[in-house]
């Protein structure tokens, strides 16, 4: 589910890193390398759990809009509907889906979120 950068972007940005020369005791370069392997390990997270959070926001984007399609065509039908009022803001059903969608993302992108553990029981994080 990763948007931007995609998936793919991320992986490129990481390689070239790896690519380049390292410079013993150089603090930008062990910075540098630090924001790789956390990248490394949100493509992990993305490879484990991504395809499954994406087939459930289907599923629910589908439920939602009586429709029937990959992610980003539903997404982007939710989006016009919403444009044009055909879908109600405050619909429990769309919450709903946007709190499991931003749930998911959080667990693929910041796993030690302090309150992901909340957000997953059913609380507000806060």
């Amino acid at each position: 589910m990763i948007s931007h950068p995609t998936a793919a972007e991320l992986a490129e940005a990481v390689a070239a890193f790896d690519a380049e020369a390292v410079l013993p005791g150089d603090a930008r370069q062990a910075f540098l390398a630090r924001v790789a392997d956390n990248a490394r390990a949100t493509l992990a997270r993305e490879a484990e759990q991504g395809a499954t959070l994406e087939a459930e926001a289907v599923d629910r984007l589908s439920a939602l809009l009586g429709a029937v399609g990959d992610f980003a065509m539903l997404n982007a039908r939710l989006c016009e509907a919403l444009r044009e009022g055909a879908l109600d803001p405050l619909d429990p059903a769309l919450l709903a889906h946007l709190r499991a969608t931003a749930i998911g993302q959080i667990a693929i992108d910041q796993p030690s979120y302090g309150g992901l553990a909340a957000l997953r029981d059913g609380g507000n994080g806060g």
